[in-house]
């Protein structure tokens, strides 16, 4: 049987949980989540956890905040005018995009409340700050392809499709 390593590709059912308990995110009742170990498409506290581990393995993880979406940082919440995003993009909290910094870097951002004229927009995660809470249970651990390595991530079901 394989364990989870470097160059796998491992697919996992997951409940992610906030501090509180709430439920954040969850694949139940769909596909099992797909990624490579080791190319970083997981959070990287989570992918430590799973190191080592074997299908049918179920465990509770807690991620810290530093090896999950990281700690706050910056400025906090900064107002944008309405009129600087397209009109015909319907806006909502949790929203990412990308802008353009003064030296032409690329600046991801969320949108953290939409009012009429105003939207709030900053450069932390919004689960930045947070520990993260995972119930996780993997499903299948295979060889990654030539290409997966490659590229850097999944292909096929449960993975990247390119056209």
């Amino acid at each position: 049987m394989s364990n989870v390593a470097q160059g796998k590709v491992v697919e996992f059912h997951y409940t992610l949980k906030g501090p509180e308990g709430d439920v954040i995110d969850s694949s139940d009742g769909g596909d099992p989540l797909a990624y490579l170990h080791g190319a970083a498409n997981i959070v990287t506290g989570l992918e430590k956890q799973l190191e080592g581990r074997e299908v049918g393995d179920a465990l509770d993880v807690v991620v810290p905040a530093r090896e999950g979406y990281g700690e706050k940082e910056g400025p906090g919440p900064q107002s944008v005018p309405r009129s600087a995003f397209p009109d015909d993009v319907e806006l909502h909290p949790g929203m990412s995009f990308v802008a353009e910094g003064p030296q032409g870097q690329q600046i991801p951002l969320w949108i953290t409340s939409v009012e009429d004229e105003q939207v709030m927009v900053d450069q932390n995660h919004p689960l930045a700050g947070v520990d993260l809470h995972f119930h996780v249970e993997i499903v299948t651990v295979r060889d990654a392809t030539d290409e997966e390595k490659a590229h850097g991530h999944v292909h096929g079901p449960g993975g990247h499709h390119h056209d």
